[in-house]
């Protein structure tokens, strides 16, 4: 990434992004959590995108140069945290054992309903400096540390072959050909193909494709195509085929994704 802003205190606050708006390559001093709570957000850093519907955040540790996109309409929440373990005790940017989370990549968490009140809430006046806003951080944080991780990154890959081989998935997500088919049209073997999704990506072929897939079927999904088209177009045999994948991974059926802010988690 080329031009990288340096914004050395992570921003808290609420905004708005158009459909296909991004914002630019840049890092902070401070860690920062990104929740999209419409629209579906990717976070893209040298090693890979990380996204996430509407029950889900992306932690960014501080340091991290990263960029962001948003598919369909993104009400954007952005959470700056502190990255040091011992902040003053009357700041409202202090909060102890906060590095504890120990993620030293970004990582996407599970967001229940408590914990996106708690963003929506703390980003909705930045400004406040209030002992309540303060618990309302601590609580926050300590939310934080108790959501589970989710496993949805696309990785960048770093050898030409297996780079070759994704730029094919990505381009057709429906296209059904086998790995070992995709390595004659690239030029390279399956064993070796194999050894690499393993050791780059820490994930098998079919896993990875999956990923994507529904990578490719969320931001379908956030432009209001219908949950039939985005099954087909993403390579999935059937609607009710994509259903299952995509509830058993996100937690709610795609037929409710754009409805998905207004509902129980």
């Amino acid at each position: 990434m080329s031009n990288i802003r340096h914004t050395p205190i992570a921003p808290t606050r609420a905004q708005v992004l158009a459909a296909g708006e991004r914002i630019d390559a840049h890092r902070h001093d401070d860690h920062q959590i990104v929740y999209a709570d419409s629209g579906v957000l990717a976070v893209t850093t040298d090693a890979g995108t990380w996204f996430a519907p509407g029950n889900r955040a992306i932690w960014v540790p501080a340091g991290t140069v990263h960029a962001h996109r948003a598919h369909g309409r993104l009400d954007l929440h952005l959470v700056g945290l502190p990255a040091d373990d011992d902040p003053a005790p009357d700041s409202v940017r202090g909060y102890p054992r906060l590095a504890s989370l120990g993620l030293d990549a970004p990582t996407v968490l599970a967001v229940d309903p408590l914990l996106r009140e708690l963003i929506l809430a703390h980003t909705r006046d930045p400004a406040d400096d209030t002992p309540e806003r303060r618990r309302l951080l601590a609580v926050l944080c300590d939310r934080l540390r108790a959501s589970p991780q989710q496993p949805l990154r696309l990785p960048t890959p770093t050898d030409p072959r297996l780079a070759e081989v994704c730029a094919l998935v990505h381009a057709d997500p429906a296209d059904p050909r086998t790995l070992s088919a995709l390595g004659a049209a690239t030029g390279a073997g399956e064993r070796t193909l194999s050894r690499l999704f393993r050791s780059e990506f820490g994930m098998t072929f079919p896993q990875w494709r999956t990923q994507s897939r529904l990578y490719h079927a969320l931001r379908l999904l956030a432009e209001d195509i219908p949950v039939t088209t985005v099954a087909h177009r993403c390579g999935w045999s059937s609607a009710s085929a994509f259903i299952d994948v995509f509830r058993r991974s996100f937690g709610y059926t795609p037929g409710t994704h754009n409805r998905r802010p207004h509902q129980a988690r």
